[in-house]
């Protein structure tokens, strides 16, 4: 495992997982599951979803909408829409410490304005398959 990816899951306590999906064959969904029953605090955020519950957690429209810091932002949106889901979570008055953008997702310019801002950016990986390495 890459020493990044390898700080960024050993630092890493809550996670934002924008993009969550209550479908049991959405990959996202799968995810979540994965990594809830591996110990990690597992927030979902879909606007079309905030108030139900996936997997027992509260859904957020919203990052900002989060009543708690966020160790790690994970992506499953589009290349494209990861841009605005790192300018949302550099936007927070207390930034995540780690952008995770998942199989397929890449946007350098996003990372760039994100590492600028000194956080760690890991794209086109899935957090699950790099803590089964």
């Amino acid at each position: 495992m890459e020493p990044e990816i390898a700080k960024a899951l050993l630092e890493t306590k809550v996670i934002a997982l924008v993009g969550a999906s209550p479908n049991p064959d959405r990959p996202s969904n799968e995810v979540m599951a994965f990594m809830l029953a591996r110990g990690f605090e597992v927030i979902p955020v879909n606007p079309g979803l905030g108030g139900k519950s996936i997997h027992g957690q509260t859904v957020y429209e919203t990052l900002a909408q989060i009543p708690k810091s966020i160790d790690m932002v994970e992506i499953f949106r589009n290349s494209q829409a990861a841009g605005d889901v790192v300018d949302e979570a550099l936007a927070l008055a207390l930034p995540p410490r780690v952008i995770w953008m998942q199989l397929g997702v890449v946007n350098e310019q996003a990372a760039a304005r994100a590492r600028a801002q000194g956080l760690s950016v890991i794209m086109n990986r899935c957090p699950a398959i790099e803590l089964t390495r």
